[in-house]
Formats: C-alpha cells, structure tokens, sequence
C-alpha cells in the first residue's frame, strides 16, 4: 500500500510541488502554496479499474443512442441547454456574490413539480431556503432540501432518495472526508467535482453545480474543473441592474455562446421572452450617438444599442473606455476612422456603452460602433428606424457576416425601415420578399452619406 505524502498545491491554479514557493510559476500568484496530504490509489483498487475497464470497438459498431432530456419548464433554459438537462450530466453555474445563482437554481428546483429533486445547500440552514421559496411564490412537495457540506453524505442521500436531478449550492462548501483541507480547496473542488460526476453517471442523475467566481471574473477553483463537467453556464449582470444574462460558455450536448435574458423582480428571475425590445431604446426625440446593431448571440438574433460620446479632450491625452465592447477593436476602429475616412478622433475623448449591460463579441457590431461615434462627433443623429450590419475591415470596406437573412428578419419584425449591410452579402439574402429596404455598401464613407441628417439650423 503507498503511503500518503505531503505536497504544496497553489490554491489559484492548481499547480503542485514538492516543497513550499513563495510564486507559483505556472501562474505567477504569490504566497497561494498550501500543504495537503495525498494518498494515492492502492494498486489492488487500480487493477480493479483496469479490469473492469471496456475493450476498444470500431467506430461504426458504436450505437449512438439517443439523449433523454430532462424539461426544465422553462422554454428560454430549456433552449439555452440544448433541450433540457441531459440525464447524467453535470452543469456548471457560475456567478459573482449576489448575482442570483441560487435564486434561479431554488426557482428551478421548485418549479419541476413533476421530478424529484435534492436541493443541497453548504451556505444555508432549511428555514433560511424556506423563506427564500416563499419569496419567489414556488413551491414543489417533489422537492427535498438538504443542507449538509459532507460529500459522503450528500452521495449518500442521493443513492438513497433516488432523484432526476440533484443542485449542489455550492461546490465550495462540500468537502470531502478523505482530504484533511478545508472546503473550498483546490484539492476539495476538484475531488468533490470528480466523485459527484462518477455518481451522475453511474446513477444516471443530472447535477447542477453552482460555482463561485473569483475577482478576475473566472470560475473559482482549477481549471480543470470547467474542463471535467459537461456544461458550463455563466451568470451575468451587476447587482444593481434589474437584468441579469444567463450564457452557455460550454456544451457538450448542444450549441454554445447562447444567452438568455432574466429580469430581477421580488418574485425572483423572469424570463424575458423577447430581447430585443428590452436592448433597444425607443427614444421619442432622435439623439445623435446612438445606433441600433442587428446582432447575433447563438442561433439567437438580437437587435443592440450602441451608444458613443465624443468630446475633446479634457486633460491632454484621450481616454478611450468601452463598456460591452472590446476595447482593442474599439481603438482598431478608430484608427481605421482616422486613417482611412479622414475623421480627426485623435484629439478626443471616446466612450462606448452597449445598453442593457451585455457584453458582445459579434463582429457585425463594427458598422454600428463607428456610425455611432460619428454620430455623436459630428453631434447629427441618424436616420430613425436604421440598423447596421457589417465587419469593417482595415482599409475601410465593409465586409459581410454570417447569417444575414436571420439579422434582416429580426430587424423587420421590430419595425424597423432600413439595413445597411455589406454589399458582398448579396447571394445570402432576398431582396423581393422583404419589405426592409436593404442598402448595400462597400465603404464607411458611402455609410454616413446616407445614414447622417442635415443639422437642423
């Protein structure tokens, strides 16, 4: 039998060595060495394993099955996941401290009335869950809630009750018997993780692990560990705003970058059916410095409000901060403004803000991006009921995106009258059958010729 060994793990990636570093030099992290115990595998437990272990078969042999889907009644979650919990899976949630992670697990929990379902809870006593459920108006006699932090209970009680879906809240409170650290540990995530997804599959129950994050935005705990599950949501929105962004980072059971969008109410989290509505104001004046982007997130299409200030320069050098958007891409396209269409932004300041509080990454957001810093440079709105659509490229053209025709019928569904997209999309869309009038342009110069109303006197 190996006998157990004392090595150092830094708590921030995981890195481990066989004596105390005051930096860690895989990630650079100071004083994060902590001393755990390992006891490796005894070699009779590991010849069992390699035993009872499967014998490899050609790939055209291998019956594919069909995954059995879990409804989570709730059609945006359900969308979001592929089509519900996969029977054995185990998904990730992460968010910032008070975001709402475990009022929307507690809304689920409760809401599958016709499950059985094992809430455990390492932060909160039962009557603490109990006043929280009768806040949000649910309630689901299905439902059994059990705070306890002990992995061996948990698993325990999970063979014992049988349920279709256990939620962990969360994964940094349990800890395993078997270590002599703390919970929260690097080693305690990450052998809490492996032992809950052994149990998903061998009992074919589907578990929601929340998980906290750390001040870099990341999910706290090993990388490995995001790596481990089979989906990965991430729970977006300041604590302050009414909206909150639920985003799939990762998938193994359907389509990533989806994102849905849930309003914080005193009931708890309601879905918002429709989006775009919510991301794009309807101003009864026209302002300059705004423009509307048909996007997309997913499969999803939305329509976005870019919003820019432009103004000189208060102390010498010009701030550039953007908020939603990429702040890199934001100077790329500026300098493409200055070099290419002749527009003096070097001397001024730039501030960019996607309304809503989204975080974008679709490159057809360019075209609105720069028609709204001109916009707001030149102090002339642009033409109402107008969307953009399009790349900009370094010499200036306007180049085309995916999925046009899915862009152009989000846009025409909300009212509105033009698109500007690239003129190269023209084999991807049908101009007969719409009533949007669609320009098609090559260049930023022929955007703004057309976009831009006279200065009223």
């Amino acid at each position: 039998m190996a006998k157990s060994k004392n090595i150092y793990v830094c708590q921030n990636c995981g890195h481990t060595s066989s004596k105390w570093l005051g930096r860690c030099p895989e990630c650079g992290s100071w004083n994060s060495y902590v001393e755990e115990t390992h006891e490796p595998s005894g070699s009779q437990e590991h010849n069992t394993r390699l035993s009872a272990s499967k014998a490899p078969e050609p790939i055209d042999k291998i019956s594919t099955g069909t995954e059995i889907r879990i409804d989570t009644s709730s059609n945006e979650l359900n969308r979001i996941l592929g089509g519900g919990f996969v029977k054995g899976s185990v998904a990730l949630l992460g968010g910032e401290p008070g975001i709402g992670k475990s009022t929307l697990a507690l809304q689920l929990a409760l809401s599958l009335s016709t499950l059985n379902v094992l809430y455990v809870s390492g932060e909160e006593s039962q009557s603490q869950i109990k006043v929280r459920a009768d806040r949000i108006n649910y309630d689901n006699p299905k439902c059994l809630i059990y705070a306890e932090n002990q992995l061996e209970h948990i698993i325990n009680q999970g063979k014992k009750q049988n349920p279709d879906i256990i939620i962990i809240d969360s994964i940094q409170t349990i800890r395993s018997g078997r270590l002599e650290s703390s919970p929260g540990n690097i080693s305690q995530i990450r052998e809490c993780t492996q032992d809950l997804i052994n149990f998903a599959k061998s009992s074919n129950t589907a578990i929601l692990i929340i998980g906290h994050i750390n001040k870099e935005g990341q999910l706290a705990g090993p990388k490995v560990l995001e790596h481990m599950v089979d989906t990965v949501l991430q729970f977006e929105g300041r604590t302050h705003q009414l909206y909150r962004i639920l985003r799939t980072m990762k998938n193994r059971f359907g389509s990533t970058s989806e994102i849905t969008l849930y309003e914080m109410t005193k009931e708890g989290l309601k879905e918002i059916v429709n989006p775009s509505e919510l991301l794009v104001s309807h101003h009864r004046e026209e302002l300059s410095g705004i423009a509307i982007s048909s996007g997309i997130e997913g499969i999803r299409p939305l329509l976005i409000e870019v919003q820019a200030l432009v103004s000189s320069a208060a102390y010498g050098t010009p701030q550039r901060s953007s908020t939603g958007f990429d702040a890199k891409r934001l100077n790329m396209l500026l300098a493409v403004l200055e070099k290419r269409a002749g527009f003096r932004l070097a001397t001024k300041d730039v501030f960019l803000n996607i309304a809503g509080g989204i975080k974008v990454e679709d490159p057809a957001m360019d075209l609105a991006v720069i028609c709204a810093v001109l916009s707001s440079d030149l102090d002339i709105p642009l033409k109402s009921k107008t969307c953009f659509a399009g790349e900009v490229g370094l010499s200036g053209e306007i180049r085309p995106v995916s999925r046009i025709d899915q862009r152009i019928s989000e846009a025409e569904k909300l009212g509105f009258e033009t698109i500007f997209i690239s003129k190269y999309n023209k084999k991807d869309i049908d101009t007969e059958n719409n009533s949007i009038e669609i320009k098609q342009v090559s260049k930023v110069e022929e955007v703004m010729e057309q976009t831009m109303q006279k200065k009223s006197a």
